[in-house]
């Protein structure tokens, strides 16, 4: 679906790249949870991805072309709803009206369905620019996945999300996967999504840290909450928690716990080469 290859990217200015030589692999049929730290180019990343910005090397390609090309044929098929947004002073009903042609796939029964969840009128009268960032975000996730594109990419998408709205973004979510689309979300809100994903990609500014599947993370990593310092010096990563230690084990097969994304993510960017011996054979 879509590959990455060798792909590069320096903001003018900068001595160093803010990607550099990254390749990896998505494939539809699941939620990709994008992890990194503040400066590692996540977003440049969706970008790149979506083709609105030019990398120095490399490509991506959604079905062997170049997204750069902007071709309708590459635009029809992705939908990137970024960190923050800016909706024009219409109404709903005419932002339809305008851009659902756009998308030969769109639905309006699936935007009724999509706005319904998150709990907004879909008859709303009033400009979106009145709307605060929250619903606004909502909305427009409402429009994104009524597209129905192949590839969507989500940049933040629960920041401005009180409590309800994160919780419908999981339900939003997780009701609206296909085996032919692929979303990938980029957070540093990790517990609103961490339920979701079926795929974890840890990125640092040179390499992919970790690209694997939940299962895989699974079967191999176990996440555990212990007082018992004999388990806790066996860890691969162990933090103090609430009421004892938060700790990351090798799974020799007797585990079965669900993964906390935080130790995951601390795992993997304090000791790549651990992940990469751990990983190397999936």
């Amino acid at each position: 679906m879509l590959d990455i290859k060798n792909l590069t990217f320096r903001y003018p200015g900068r001595n160093q790249a803010t990607i550099n030589d990254l390749s990896l692999h998505i494939a539809p049929g699941g939620v990709y949870g994008l992890l990194g730290r503040n400066g590692v180019g996540k977003s440049t990343l969706l970008y790149l991805i979506s083709g609105l910005l030019t990398p120095d090397r490399g490509c991506a390609t959604l079905y062997g072309t170049d997204t750069r090309k902007r071709l309708p044929e590459t635009l029809q098929s992705i939908m990137i709803v970024p960190e923050e947004l800016t909706l024009p002073p219409i109404t709903l009903k005419r932002f339809v009206a305008i851009n659902a042609p756009l998308y030969p796939r769109f639905s309006h029964d699936d935007m009724k369905r999509h706005l319904t969840t998150f709990e907004i009128d879909p008859e709303m009268p009033y400009n979106l620019t009145s709307l605060s960032m929250g619903q606004r975000k909502k909305v427009y996730m409402s429009f994104a996945l009524a597209c129905n594109t192949p590839l969507v990419l989500m940049d933040e998408p629960t920041n401005g999300l009180d409590i309800p709205g994160k919780m419908a973004f999981r339900r939003f979510v997780a009701t609206n996967m296909t085996d032919e689309r692929a979303i990938i979300i980029s957070t540093h809100q990790v517990r609103d999504i961490e339920t979701l994903l079926d795929h974890v990609l840890i990125i640092s500014p040179e390499r992919v840290l970790l690209n694997a599947s939940t299962a895989a993370i699974s079967s191999r990593l176990a996440f555990v909450h212990t007082t018992d310092p004999e388990v806790a010096s066996r860890a691969l990563y162990a933090q103090p928690a609430i009421g004892g230690i938060s700790a990351v084990l090798p799974n020799d097969g007797s585990y079965d716990t669900e993964i906390n994304l935080e130790s995951l993510f601390e795992l993997a960017t304090q000791q790549p080469d651990t992940i990469n011996r751990i990983f190397s054979q999936q």
